[in-house]
C-alpha cells in the first residue's frame, strides 16, 4: 500500500503527535471524528484534511505545533464587532483543512499539499501563551485556513491560555463534529463563525463540504449561551458574498431568515466582501452597492447589528444603538468613543442610555492601555509604504523583537496618527481614505518585510515586491510549488 507521505512537505512528515476523536477499523484503517466527513483512513493514508496520517493504525496529526507566523492585529479583523472593540489579537494559523473552496484566501496554507517549508513556523503551547502575555495581548485567535484540523494544539494551548488569563477566539468555517464542539465549548470565549450560503448545492459544489453540519454546530454553540449560567460563549456570524455565486440579495435574505428563526436578532451578522483567489480568479471583488444593500435588507428584516466586511472605508463597519439608532463605537476613520459598561455583556448607549449587546473586559481595557504610547520614531531610519486602491493592509515582518514605531500619513505627507509594536509579525491597516501611505520607522528597516493584505482574514505569504506586479483589484495569480 503506498505511503502519502511523500506527497506532503518535509516538515509535515516530521513530528507526528497522537490525534484525538477517532476509532479503530478492520484491517487497521482508522475512522476519524473530528469533522463531519467521518474520514476512513487506511494505514499510510491521509484524511482530506491532509493532515491526520493512519500510522500503523494509529490516527496522528502532522500540524501538531506547525503554524503560519503568529501575528499581531485586532480583533475586528476576525469578524468580531461586538467583543471588546479594538482589542488586540494574536492570530494564529496552522495547516490543512476540512474543507476545499476552490475560492479560498488562504489557499498556500489550508491546502497541505501546496504548502512550502519556509511558510511554516514551530512553536509549543508554552511559547505561544508566554509570547501573548510578554506583548500584552489578551485574545488568542484561531485563525486564517481554518482551526478545526489543529485540535490537538488548539486544545492544549487553550487551556494553558485561559489558566494565564488569556482568551480563546474561534474563526472558523465550522465543517466539524459536535464531539470536538463539546471540547471546544470548555476553552473558547469568543466563536466568529462563516456561513458562506444557505444552499447544500453551493457546499458540495464550491467547498466540497455540507451545509447542514456547519447549521448544526451554529446552533450547538448557541445552545450553550442559552443554558449557561454566566451567558456563555460570544458569538458572531459572517457570510461571504462569492461574486457570481451568492452575491445576491435572495441568497442574503436566506441567512438573515435562518439566522432570526435559529439564533436571535442580536447576534451579529457580517456580510463580507469577497476578493478572487485561488482557483476563481476571472471574477471582479464584490460589489459594495449589493452588500450595503443586502444589510440594509436584513436590517430591515429585524437584525439589530449587521456590517460589511473587508469595506474598511464604509460607515457600515461602525456599532449603532439597536434602539435609537446613534452611534456607539466607530471604525471608519479614528474616532474611537469610550464604551460604558452597563452590565457584564453590555455597554451603554450614549445617546439614549439603552443597553447595545457589546462585551467590554476591564482586563483588555487595561492591556490595550497598557500597549498605547505613541512616537515619531525616535529619528530612526524609516521607510515608506504607498497603500493601493483597493488594499488597505499590510502585515510587517521583523527578524527579531524590536520596537517599530509606524506613522500615517496624508498625500502631502501630513502626519494623521500613528502606532508601533514589537511583535515579529504585525498587521497595519489604515484608519480611512485619507491615509495615502505608511512610514515605519525601525533600527534596522532593511530587515522589514510587508506583505499586502487583501482581505482582514487573508495571511499573505507574497511579499510587496513580488505582489506589486499584480492589479490593485486582484492578488497575483498562485505560485504553485516546485
Amino acid at each position: 500500500m503506498t505511503d502519502k507521505l511523500h506527497t506532503l512537505a518535509p516538515i509535515l512528515r516530521q513530528g507526528q503527535h497522537p490525534a484525538r476523536l477517532w476509532s479503530p477499523m478492520p484491517n487497521g484503517r482508522v475512522q476519524c471524528h473530528l469533522s463531519p466527513k467521518q474520514c476512513r483512513i487506511p494505514v499510510g493514508g491521509l484524511g482530506f484534511c491532509g493532515v491526520r496520517y493512519n500510522h500503523g493504525g494509529q490516527l496522528m496529526t502532522l500540524n501538531y505545533g506547525k503554524s503560519v507566523p503568529v501575528t499581531e492585529e485586532r480583533i475586528e479583523s476576525e469578524a468580531v464587532y461586538h467583543y471588546q472593540p479594538g482589542a488586540a489579537i494574536l492570530s494564529l494559523g496552522n495547516i490543512g483543512c476540512m474543507l476545499h473552496c476552490d475560492f479560498c484566501q488562504n489557499w498556500a496554507t489550508s491546502q497541505a499539499r501546496l504548502v512550502r517549508n519556509e511558510d511554516v513556523a514551530l512553536y509549543t503551547p508554552q511559547q505561544i501563551v508566554e509570547y501573548a502575555v510578554q506583548h500584552n495581548i489578551g485574545i488568542l485567535s484561531w485563525t486564517y485556513n481554518d482551526p478545526v484540523v489543529w485540535h490537538e494544539f488548539i486544545m492544549d494551548t487553550a487551556r494553558l491560555a485561559k489558566q494565564a488569563g488569556l482568551k480563546n477566539l474561534y474563526k472558523s468555517a465550522f465543517s466539524i463534529g459536535p464531539q470536538a464542539i463539546d471540547e471546544l465549548l470548555e476553552v473558547m470565549d469568543i466563536f466568529s463563525i462563516s456561513l458562506k450560503s444557505l444552499d447544500p448545492t453551493f457546499y458540495r459544489k464550491h467547498t466540497r463540504g455540507e451545509l447542514q453540519p456547519v447549521l448544526d454546530g451554529i446552533r450547538q454553540v448557541h445552545a450553550a449561551r442559552r443554558t449557561s449560567s454566566d451567558g456563555g460563549p460570544h458569538l458572531e456570524v459572517s457570510n461571504l458574498c462569492v461574486t457570481g455565486r451568492n452575491d445576491n440579495l435572495d441568497d442574503a435574505r436566506k441567512v438573515a431568515e435562518w439566522m432570526l428563526e435559529n439564533l436571535d436578532a442580536n447576534v451579529p451578522l457580517h456580510y463580507v466582501r469577497f476578493h478572487p483567489d485561488y482557483k476563481y480568479t476571472q471574477v471582479a471583488r464584490t460589489n459594495i452597492e449589493f452588500l450595503e444593500a443586502a444589510r440594509a435588507q436584513a436590517l430591515s428584516m429585524g437584525v439589530k447589528h449587521v456590517y460589511l466586511g473587508n469595506t474598511p472605508n464604509t460607515m457600515s463597519v461602525n456599532t449603532h444603538c439597536g434602539a435609537c439608532g446613534g452611534l456607539v463605537f466607530a471604525r471608519a476613520g479614528d474616532l474611537r468613543p469610550t464604551l460604558t459598561p452597563s452590565g457584564p455583556r453590555t455597554v451603554r448607549c450614549g445617546h439614549c442610555g439603552h443597553d447595545v449587546p457589546v462585551v467590554v473586559d476591564e482586563r483588555l481595557t487595561a492591556l490595550s492601555e497598557a500597549r498605547a504610547g505613541l512616537s515619531n520614531g525616535g529619528g530612526r531610519p524609516s521607510i515608506e509604504h504607498v497603500f493601493r486602491t483597493s488594499i488597505d493592509a499590510v502585515h510587517v515582518e521583523q527578524p527579531r523583537e524590536s520596537r517599530v514605531d509606524y506613522v500615517f500619513l496624508d498625500a502631502n505627507d501630513g502626519v494623521l496618527s500613528a502606532g508601533h509594536s514589537s511583535c515579529l509579525r504585525f498587521l497595519v491597516a489604515r484608519p480611512g481614505p485619507h491615509v495615502a501611505k505608511l512610514r515605519l520607522h525601525a533600527e534596522d528597516v532593511t530587515a522589514l518585510r510587508l506583505l499586502e493584505v487583501f482581505d482582514r482574514a487573508h495571511f499573505p505569504t507574497m511579499s510587496v515586491e513580488h505582489s506589486m506586479s499584480g492589479s490593485v483589484d486582484t492578488p497575483p495569480a498562485p505560485i504553485q510549488p516546485a
